[in-house]
């Protein structure tokens, strides 16, 4: 790697690291400054709907993004952000409650915008080579600020309110949008064979290439019933193992160490395996996952964890992969938010259905979350393409050029 990739995979890592810190601290203080203000449990649920509501946008906001200069856009989206994290500076009672759903919902729109279009700039700032590596070190990093934030927030917010916790996370945005502009971009994003008919949507162009239709619907597939065994695992740690409620601090720490060790590792195997290989495989091992927690051991409850964690972040790295070495240069906007909306916003069906589901138990739930995966897993395995391409060169974008039935779904 030379010098100049090492020093944009750095920044990427980086710009990681900041917003994830920013993102998840905000996130987590802006419930409980609700809660505080309301005495509402109700209201300060919301908060999260703003955050994922436009997440249903996406297609339309990546083909937005595709009309615009991806990093001055991007730029200019962070720079928004901190100035509406700025104005919660203006919230003091109940009567200001629509400044912080506001800010929410920005958070909401911004997240779609920038995932989409840094992995639109992703590969005009790495070789092809290079992208499967960086998203998963991204990934860790992202999940290592999980393990820190909520504590930094809550702690900040006990010190010294609100106020305190939107100046620290409206510098997030700021230093970030510093970052993209030190990144040195070549002029052209490396795309495949195919990069001509760049005026079809998001959806098309997925549905189109098998490698990113299965690779997302494989992602898709495992997000979804990861919100749909939540409940299933409050009740197989409070009921079934009759364990107090502080112990899902211990496995939610368990399934962080596991998504920070998937992600080093995720990179040398779609290089060596190819996006769908590792994504079947981490379908896979998020279902073992789901069977482990049926097991009446803590410990056996604590390992699952673990091995659900190094699965589902291959899942995601792997579509996120798919999409950028084999989605046009032109659309890769588009299609990343297509993407994304694809693999996320059903969460918000199953999260629900879930908590219906563990009304005949918790480990009924989690094996039949195991069970949706395993499928999946093994169906997109006899329907892959002959010929799976790597991360490992320009070969690798070139590969993909047949349409096969689409198992998306999330």
């Amino acid at each position: 790697m030379t010098a100049q990739l090492r020093r944009n995979a750095v920044l990427f890592v980086l710009i990681s690291l900041l917003s994830g810190f920013g993102s998840t601290t905000m996130s987590l203080v802006a419930g409980i400054w609700i809660l505080d203000l309301t005495g509402s449990s109700s209201w300060a649920a919301l908060a999260g709907l703003c955050v994922y509501a436009p997440q249903l946008a996406g297609p339309w906001l990546g083909a937005v993004l595709d009309r615009l200069p991806r990093r001055p856009t991007v730029i200019a989206v962070n720079l928004m952000l901190a100035a509406a994290l700025v104005s919660l500076f203006a919230v003091r009672t109940a009567d200001h409650l629509w400044l912080i759903f506001l800010v929410t919902l920005a958070y909401g729109v911004s997240y779609v915008l920038i995932d989409a279009g840094e992995t639109a700039l992703l590969p005009q700032a790495l070789q092809p080579a290079q992208l499967a590596d960086v998203n998963g070190w991204r990934s860790s990093a992202q999940e290592g600020t999980k393990l820190v934030a909520p504590l930094a927030g809550a702690a900040l917010y006990a010190w010294h309110g609100g106020h305190i916790v939107a100046a620290v996370s409206a510098l997030m945005p700021i230093l970030v949008a510093g970052l993209y502009a030190a990144l040195r971009l070549s002029r052209v994003a490396p795309g495949p064979a195919h990069d001509q008919p760049t005026r079809r949507s998001g959806l098309a162009i997925l549905r189109a290439d098998p490698t990113i239709r299965l690779t997302v619907g494989l992602a898709a597939t495992a997000i979804a019933m990861s919100g749909f065994t939540t409940a299933a695992l409050y009740t197989i740690v409070t009921t079934d193992l009759r364990l107090p409620a502080t112990f899902l601090g211990v496995v939610m720490s368990a399934q962080g160490a596991g998504s920070i060790v998937g992600g080093l590792v995720v990179g040398h195997l779609i290089a060596r395996r190819g996006p769908l290989t590792v994504g079947i495989a981490g379908t896979a091992l998020f279902a073992a996952g789901c069977l482990i927690r049926c097991l009446p051991w803590p410990s056996a409850t604590i390992a699952a964890s673990v091995i659900a964690g190094i699965g589902l972040p291959w899942t995601v790295v792997a579509a996120v992969t798919a999409v950028q070495t084999h989605a046009p240069a032109a659309a890769l906007g588009r299609v990343a938010a297509t993407a994304n909306t694809v693999m996320f916003s059903p969460i918000a069906v199953a999260v629900p259905l879930g908590a219906a589901a563990v009304h005949l138990g918790g480990r009924p739930a989690m094996a039949a979350a195991a069970l949706i995966c395993l499928v999946a897993a093994t169906a997109v395995l006899r329907r892959r393409p002959a010929r799976q391409a790597t991360t490992g060169g320009t070969a690798a974008l070139s590969t993909t050029t047949g349409t096969d039935p689409r198992p998306i779904s999330s």
